[in-house]
């Protein structure tokens, strides 16, 4: 079983369109919606934890993509700058999965990416603006 963790932006024509159902179906996979920020008659993302044969999901993300929606990896979207981290610890504070957390021996943010879920919380919260949304 392979899993991946990716980001689904929805053109506003495809809000309603049960994407998501049709490659669990289609292509035997498992999900997990780790956010979502879908609006009638708007644009929308949503993040998902895939899970199945990677064949299968490499075929239900370029079905996805054929429909019209933008996929990428879920690292890409939320970054760290380390010439900008002051290392504060504003981020650690607000981040719900602990993917940003300080070392105890060095007091030094760390950022593991496997953990984020890119709610994007510590984007405002970094006071040097050393995260970031990857475009």
């Amino acid at each position: 079983m392979a899993t991946r963790r990716v980001v689904f932006h929805y053109p506003r024509q495809l809000i309603d369109s049960p994407v998501v159902s049709q490659i669990v179906s289609k292509y035997n996979l498992e999900f997990n919606i780790l956010r979502a920020n879908i609006t009638p008659q708007s644009e929308g993302v949503m993040v998902l934890g895939l899970e199945g044969a990677e064949d299968d999901i490499e075929r239900a993300l370029s079905w996805v993509q054929k429909q019209g929606v933008a996929v990428q990896p879920l690292e890409k979207d939320v970054v760290r700058n380390e010439q900008e981290c002051t290392h504060c610890g504003a981020c650690v504070t607000i981040c719900p999965t602990g993917a940003l957390y300080k070392h105890i021996a060095t007091q030094e943010v760390l950022f593991d990416s496997d953990k984020c879920i890119a709610c994007e919380l510590c984007v405002p919260a970094c006071p040097p603006r050393a995260m970031e949304v990857a475009l």
